[in-house]
């Protein structure tokens, strides 16, 4: 079982980015589940969210408290939570930053992939300059990195899921996709 956990803010699409995620690893004959946690239900807000992707049946029904990768939405959220707390050896962090993958040096024993998925969710007017929406081009960085689920099962989730600017979000996941930084240590 691969167990990835999402690290965001209210707003910026990381429980849409795991039921999508869980979405393409389904169109690849897996078996997904998808969920999140979260206090106060606000902007702005830290948010977690979950993934678990499988061959066989899926019948844990808890948090992820040992993922195998994490995405990190907001790279402020690094300072203020332990983001790596029960993190696999060998796991995958993604992070939005417009930072060079080394530059995490606390991040040193993992493989690291950066986008600026700002900058790319502004370019396509996904949310605003002050609050993008960057869960389509983080979802982008996370299949290049990790080449766990095919880009083009990503695409087609995400122009099922999104409720509106499918083909700004689909421009985002492939831009990302091809900018994505990579270091594996």
């Amino acid at each position: 079982m691969i167990e990835i956990r999402f690290h965001g803010r209210g707003g910026q699409g990381a429980v849409i980015a795991s039921r999508i995620l869980a979405s393409a690893f389904f169109k690849e004959g897996k078996y997904v589940q998808a969920f999140s946690c979260f206090g106060s239900e606000r902007r702005g807000a830290p948010v977690e969210a979950f993934v678990r992707i499988d061959d066989d049946e899926i019948r844990l029904r808890y948090m992820i408290y040992q993922p195998d990768h994490i995405v990190i939405l907001d790279s402020a959220l690094i300072d203020l939570v332990d983001v790596r707390v029960g993190l696999k050896k060998n796991g995958w962090i993604v992070i939005n930053s417009d930072k060079d993958p080394r530059d995490f040096k606390l991040f040193s024993d993992y493989r690291v992939a950066t986008v600026d998925a700002n900058s790319i969710a502004i370019k396509h007017h996904l949310g605003t300059k002050t609050a993008p929406i960057v869960n389509t081009a983080i979802l982008g960085a996370f299949s290049k990195a990790t080449g766990m689920v095919n880009i083009g099962r990503v695409m087609d989730s995400i122009k099922e899921s999104v409720p509106a600017k499918r083909k700004e979000n689909a421009s985002t996941t492939l831009e990302a996709y091809k900018k994505v930084k990579i270091f594996e240590g």
